[in-house]
């Protein structure tokens, strides 16, 4: 059952006075301990994100700025969070073992377990292919799939064990995930379900987030190596730019309609955009306060979402604002 968290005055003060932080930005406060790790966009304009350490999945209202959190179950602590082909949002839950699917019409809750057999997977991000079956990834050793029309799951271990992490959709239909421990690209055979495994050039980089651009060429973060990797499946090429800074730590990527690349590093506590026509990294924002802590970004046309879990504040970026 969602509830809806009141504010209190003080909080209801700080959501007026930092609503409006810039010509094209705007700030929203979200509830204390939700700690906010994955975001996604809503189909009726609202906002998704992932409460983990409350167990729930959060609806912003970013008209208003009211906050609902609907629970999902005991013991839960959801990752990421995206919308499906149904407009419904898909929830890698990681406390539950399960992969959990929230219907904004009516407030219905699914949620399919993974096997026992499995053990703890740790759960982390989904993404769904060209046939609308959702793929998700575990941190644990794991990927799988769950064909929402049958109730079908199946789930499979990375040939290098531990580490599957980002995972996105190609425009052709390709699923495709990164392994933070293990450090390789993986492209999944949809109707196999085995992986074909592409190593970066820089060995133990630690590969966190991908994104796929309009043309399919995917972007990915090196957590370890502090650089933004361009994979060019057409040519099987790689290309790679380092972070600004002393000791960039590249964390989450996205990229935007426009095909601007969108990178968040922990090194220097900001998110900058990164222009593939220029080669150059064109803008930098910083987080709202000190730990800001961007660990995954997602949008829509004109938007920018950047879920803060150090602040517990979700950022939200105007990109058609000049």
């Amino acid at each position: 059952m969602a509830t809806t968290l009141p504010a209190s005055a003080k909080e209801r003060a700080q959501i007026a006075a930092s609503a409006e932080i810039g010509r094209n930005i705007q700030l929203f406060e979200l509830p204390k301990g939700s700690r906010p790790h994955d975001v996604a966009p809503a189909p009726d304009g609202k906002i998704w994100y992932t409460a983990q350490r409350q167990g729930a999945l959060g609806i912003l209202d970013p008209v208003s700025g009211q906050v609902v959190q609907v629970p999902l179950g005991p013991e839960s602590a959801p990752h990421g969070v995206i919308q499906g082909p149904d407009g419904m949002a898909w929830i890698t839950d990681g406390g539950q073992n399960a992969i959990v699917r929230y219907n904004p019409a009516n407030g219905k809750i699914d949620r399919w377990a993974l096997p026992a057999d499995t053990g703890y997977t740790n759960l982390n991000t989904g993404a769904f292919d060209g046939q609308g079956v959702h793929w998700f990834t575990g941190q644990n050793g794991i990927y799988g799939r769950i064909d929402a029309a049958t109730g079908k799951l199946d789930v499979w271990k990375d040939p290098k064990g531990r580490g599957p992490y980002g995972i996105a959709t190609a425009p052709d239909g390709t699923v495709w995930y990164v392994s933070l421990a293990g450090s390789h690209l993986a492209r999944i055979d949809s109707a196999s379900g085995q992986i074909s495994v592409i190593e970066p050039p820089t060995p133990g980089a630690g590969l966190r987030r991908v994104w796929a651009d309009s043309k399919g060429d995917l972007w990915i973060t090196g957590w370890n190596s502090g650089e933004l990797y361009r994979y060019r499946p057409s040519t099987k090429s790689w290309k790679t730019w380092k972070l600004p800074g002393d000791a960039p730590k590249a964390y989450a990527v996205y990229v935007d309609e426009r095909d601007k690349v969108w990178v968040s590093d922990f090194g220097d506590n900001s998110t900058r955009v990164f222009d593939p026509k220029t080669q150059t990294f064109t803008a930098r924002y910083p987080g709202s306060g000190e730990g800001a802590n961007v660990r995954q970004i997602l949008g829509r046309k004109g938007e920018v979402f950047l879920p803060e879990s150090g602040t517990e504040r979700l950022m939200v970026i105007r990109t058609d604002v000049q």
